[in-house]
């Protein structure tokens, strides 16, 4: 982007892409959290709470990222992103109907299947919006940008636990799947007006997929900044793994409450993450990313030990209000790393090369987690979790010599 195109660029709220991004994320946080809550409840009801059913239900959302990540992020540097992410909800949307068809002849199980295909279908739209942002917002206001996006889901952090459940105790499964296709179909029809894809997007050389994805790796690995990343990357996604699928053994177990408090738990952290939003945004221009994303991270490992050892209400909402509170800062230095240190022609592949790193590193503990909850104590898990998450912040540290070094060349 030319200097003069910074200079001049429009208000963060006059950008086309970034009113219509936030509007599809709306609609898609409708459906995704009535879906994922819904389930949650149904398969709870329908296997007595069995503890490896419930991780399986994360198993089936996040073991496609590990899978599709990097495929999907390909092909977004290779097709035109705007008409990949408009008809990756829509496929989304049929399947959502095509799995509601299913349970009306009785088939409860295909639950797990209206997960798992928007799972995969999202590691070809996720990588495409990435792109699309690099393309249309401003390098200045990629921070403030990300907040705002950040924002909108800590907000259905709150909402959504309290939509999803009553949609399910209200109406029913099929009702809850019936909307979340609904939603699917409407984020769809928002992402009709982002801007035209750019035909040049489609202009490659001869090169075939498999050279490409090389060329990812090679790209990633050549950069001091994303493999670093991948690193921390990988600590953070098994510590986060351990815990994702045991979150509501916390009340059951530890506070003796109904599952149904779960959602108040979520909104503490939803709340968390609206006023951590709005400080992050506040502090973002003074400090580089790399410290927002090691500062979360270590307030993260605090207060997922904490969470993990208290037997007191209060203890336990505050611990998932500050690790909410934090959270914004880890998301935003994250997005903002990458997006900085990638150039425009390989962010689907870095997206789609990272992302597995953490999620494939996610599903391995996910998927021992039920059993693990089942042999060790409950706080032991958390405990590991936390040690990981500091592990994590230790892999992030040379990235602060290398800041050191750069501010030092430039200022000479």
């Amino acid at each position: 982007m030319s200097t003069a195109a910074k200079a001049k660029s429009p208000g963060l709220f006059s950008n086309g892409f970034v009113r219509a991004i936030l509007l599809s994320a709306l609609f898609l946080q409708i459906g995704i959290w009535v879906r994922n809550y819904s389930i949650l409840l149904f398969v709870m009801e329908k296997t007595g709470e069995d503890p490896v059913a419930v991780s399986l239900i994360s198993v089936a959302e996040f073991a496609p990222i590990f899978i599709f990540s990097f495929i999907g992020g390909t092909f977004a540097d290779r097709w035109r992103p705007k008409r990949t992410m408009v008809w990756c909800d829509i496929l989304s949307s049929l399947s959502i109907f095509a799995v509601l068809l299913a349970m009306v002849f009785g088939g409860w199980k295909a639950v797990f299947f209206a997960t798992l295909v928007s799972s995969i279908l999202s590691q070809f739209s996720q990588p495409s919006g990435m792109k699309l942002f690099k393309l249309h917002v401003p390098e200045e206001h990629v921070q403030a940008g990300m907040s705002m996006y950040q924002t909108l889901f800590a907000l259905f952090m709150i909402l959504g636990p309290i939509l999803g459940t009553f949609v399910f105790q209200s109406f029913g499964i099929d009702w809850a799947i019936a909307v979340t296709g609904v939603a699917f179909l409407l984020s769809a029809g928002v992402l009709t007006f982002l801007p035209p894809d750019r035909v040049a997007s489609e202009a490659k050389a001869q090169t075939s997929v498999l050279q490409e994805m090389k060329l990812g790796f090679r790209y990633v690995l050549s950069s001091k900044v994303l493999s670093t990343l991948g690193g921390t990357f990988a600590a953070a996604g098994l510590a986060l793994g351990l815990i994702q699928p045991l979150a509501v053994f916390l009340l059951t177990e530890r506070l003796g409450l109904p599952k149904e408090y779960l959602q108040w738990f979520m909104m503490a952290n939803g709340i968390g993450m609206i006023v951590g939003g709005g400080l992050t945004m506040a502090i973002a221009k003074n400090a580089a990313p790399q410290k927002l994303l090691a500062f979360g991270m270590a307030v993260s490992a605090v207060f997922i030990l904490v969470s993990g050892m208290s037997t007191m209400l209060w203890l336990t909402l505050a611990a998932n209000f500050i690790s909410g509170l934090v959270m914004p800062a880890i998301q935003i230095g994250i997005n903002t790393m990458i997006l900085k240190n990638t150039e425009e022609a390989f962010v689907g592949r870095a997206n789609g090369i990272l992302t597995p790193l953490f999620m494939g590193s996610m599903v391995i503990t996910m998927s021992l987690a039920g059993a693990l909850k089942n042999a060790i104590p409950l706080v032991t898990i958390y405990g590991v979790s936390a040690a990981l998450f500091i592990v994590g912040v230790f892999i992030l540290l040379p990235l602060f010599r290398l800041q050191e070094v750069r501010t030092a060349a430039e200022a000479g």
